[in-house]
C-alpha cells in the first residue's frame, strides 16, 4: 500500500467521527426548527434565547426568525470562537446557527399546515419543550451550539460548572419576561413550562438516564459481600479501607455500581452477609467501562 494510501486510512476513523457529528447536529438544528415552527410560534409562545428575540421582533414588525436570529448571533459565534474550542467550536457552532436559521425559515411554509392538529395547550407545551430539547442536546453532544444563549450557557459550564440546563432555563427566563408585554400571562407560563422541559431534556441527552445506581458499603465482613457482588452479579467491587470518625475502628469500604435492576439483589447480598452493614446508594448518571457504556465512542 502507498504512503497516501495508508496516510487516508490512519485519518478514516476521524473522518467518520466528523461525519457523524455533523449528522447529528444536522438532525438536531431540524429537531430545533420543527418545534419552533410547528408547535411554538403558530401559538404564540416564546422560546427561549435570541431566536426568542427573534420570534417577538416577528410577532412586531414580520421580519424572518431565522435570519434575524443569525444576525443576532453574529457576536456571540466571534467571542465563541475565540474562547470555546477555536477552529473545531467556531466552525461546528456556525454550522449550526446557520442551519438553524436556514431550516427555520425554510421549513415553516411546510409545517404550518399541520397546526390544526396541535392546537392543545397540553401537547404543544410537551412536544415542542421535548423536541426542542433534544435537539439542542444533540448540537452540544456533537461539540457545537445553536448559537445564542447556548453559547453563554457553555461558558457557564466551563467556568462555573453550571449544569447547561439549569443556565438556560435562567437566561430564558429573562426573555419570557420582555415577551409578558406581548403575549398573555398563560401564553407566557406555557413558554416557562416549555423551557423547564427543554432544560430537563437537554441534561438527559447530555448526561443520560439514571439507569445505573452506586452502592457504598461499609461493612465488617468484606470478604462475604464482595464474592457474592463479583459471582451472584457479576459486578466489580472496588475495596476501600476507611476508618470511622467517632470511634476511630478500621472498616473495609465496597465501592461497586449496578443496574438499576439488580438494587434489589445486591440489597439481599448484603442482609445476608451482614445485617449490620451500613449501605449509601446514589443515582449514576452515567457509566463507563466493563458492564455498561464503551469508555471510548
Amino acid at each position: 500500500m502507498s504512503r497516501g494510501g495508508r496516510t487516508m486510512l490512519k485519518y478514516l476513523p476521524t473522518i467518520a467521527r466528523t461525519l457523524r457529528d455533523y449528522l447529528i447536529m444536522t438532525i438536531g438544528v431540524i429537531c430545533v426548527a420543527i418545534s419552533i415552527d410547528l408547535f411554538l410560534v403558530p401559538n404564540n409562545v416564546v422560546t427561549g434565547g435570541l431566536t426568542g428575540v427573534a420570534i417577538i421582533l416577528n410577532d412586531l414588525f414580520g421580519t424572518p426568525i431565522g435570519l434575524v436570529s443569525l444576525i443576532l448571533n453574529i457576536p456571540l459565534l466571534i467571542a465563541g470562537f475565540r474562547y470555546l474550542g477555536g477552529f473545531v467550536f467556531g466552525i461546528r457552532t456556525v454550522y449550526a446557527t446557520v442551519a438553524l436559521a436556514f431550516a427555520i425559515d425554510l421549513l415553516n411554509p411546510y409545517v404550518g399546515r399541520y397546526m390544526s392538529a396541535t392546537a392543545d395547550p397540553l401537547l404543544y407545551t410537551l412536544y415542542g419543550g421535548v423536541l426542542d430539547g433534544v435537539g439542542v442536546g444533540l448540537v452540544f453532544r456533537s461539540q457545537g451550539t445553536t448559537g445564542g444563549v447556548d453559547i453563554i450557557a457553555r461558558f457557564l459550564q466551563r467556568w462555573r460548572a453550571i449544569p447547561m440546563g439549569r443556565s438556560l432555563l435562567a437566561m430564558n427566563v429573562l426573555v419570557f419576561a420582555a415577551a409578558a408585554y406581548l403575549f398573555s400571562l398563560d401564553k407566557l407560563l406555557y413558554a416557562l413550562l416549555v423551557a423547564f422541559i427543554s432544560g430537563r431534556t437537554v441534561d438527559l441527552v447530555l448526561e443520560g438516564a439514571s439507569y445505573a445506581r452506586q452502592a457504598v458499603i461499609i461493612t465488617a465482613h468484606p470478604e462475604k459481600i464482595q464474592s457474592s457482588i463479583l459471582h451472584t452479579l457479576g459486578r466489580g467491587v472496588t475495596v476501600l479501607e476507611g476508618r470511622g470518625g467517632y470511634t476511630e475502628t478500621e472498616r473495609t469500604v465496597l465501592l461497586s455500581v449496578v443496574a438499576q435492576s439488580e438494587v434489589s439483589v445486591l440489597k439481599a447480598i448484603v442482609r445476608e452477609c451482614d445485617a449490620n452493614a451500613f449501605v449509601i446508594f446514589s443515582n449514576v448518571n452515567e457509566v463507563l467501562g466493563e458492564g455498561f457504556r464503551p469508555s471510548i465512542q
